[in-house]
């Protein structure tokens, strides 16, 4: 029997790019998954492709910046499906823009409330349901959460806060039989730069990103996945995300100009 044949497992940010990629690989060992995210047609298109493929699936709207929202959003998981085993916090948004350049600050708060609380409210909520299972969390950030990246300000600071919460809560829950897994993406092709605000809070309408030449969501998942079944601490996909971070020790301002660098070529 597969690793989640039969597992609850609420997949936040579920209607688009690594959210999306990572249900319908999970889908495949048949477990019950609530999918959460704004967009109640794409979220509906999704459940509809992994009910196909064997899982069990359940559609709750959801807003993870909105505290009540995550609350509802756990309690029709668990009313559905009886309990939950696996929580994968991946809802994000990005933001393209040099701070000397943004002009309308509020962009901050928002992001903090999307990718850092909106990982927070769920997990809260979540967790005395998790004690029982002894199940675990999947927190999705990203590489600009271990280093400084230029023109992500504002992301990098809540992708910063987002491992640090979640490492504390490691140490928090150990002996508990609940398990936390970070996962640190590199660039991955995904929706979230063609949302991403500027610094004028417009969508920025062209991706800086060579979105042909960098890892597929699909890909990612696949990884994900296979770190969730290992109950990993944490998952680095790239091997200049792993380089980088023992550079970091010995020679930080090399990572600053390997950082500075990546983004320049978009890859």
């Amino acid at each position: 029997m597969a690793a989640y044949t039969g597992k609850v497992v609420v997949v936040t940010g579920a209607s688009q790019g690594i959210g999306k990629a990572l249900c319908l690989e999970l889908a495949g060992q048949r477990p019950r998954i609530a999918l959460a995210a704004r967009d109640l047609a794409a979220l509906e298109a999704v459940a509809s492709r992994c009910r196909s493929r064997g899982a069990e699936t359940l559609v709750v709207p959801t807003d993870v910046s909105d505290e009540a929202a995550c609350r509802v959003l756990v309690e029709r998981t668990v009313e559905a499906f009886g309990g939950l085993d696996v929580l994968v916090a991946n809802a994000g948004m990005g933001m393209l823009a040099r701070f000397t350049d943004v002009r309308d600050l509020s962009l901050y708060e928002r992001l903090m409330r999307v990718n850092y609380l909106g990982s927070v409210y769920p997990t809260f909520y979540a967790l005395p349901h998790l004690e029982r299972s002894r199940g675990q969390i999947v927190a999705v950030s990203s590489l600009a959460g271990l280093s400084g990246v230029p023109g992500r300000t504002a992301y990098a600071a809540t992708k910063h806060a987002q491992i640090g919460f979640f490492d504390s809560l490691r140490v928090e829950l150990s002996g508990t039989g609940v398990t936390v897994t970070v996962v640190c993406p590199y660039f991955v092709q995904s929706e979230i730069r063609k949302r991403s605000p500027g610094p004028d809070g417009r969508t920025v309408e062209v991706s800086p990103v060579r979105e042909s030449e960098i890892m597929s969501a699909e890909e990612c998942a696949r990884l994900v996945v296979r770190a969730m079944e290992g109950r990993r601490r944490m998952l680095v996909m790239t091997f200049k995300g792993k380089l980088g971070r023992w550079v970091k020790l010995a020679f930080p301002a090399l990572v600053d100009r390997m950082a500075a660098e990546a983004v320049r070529k978009g890859r």
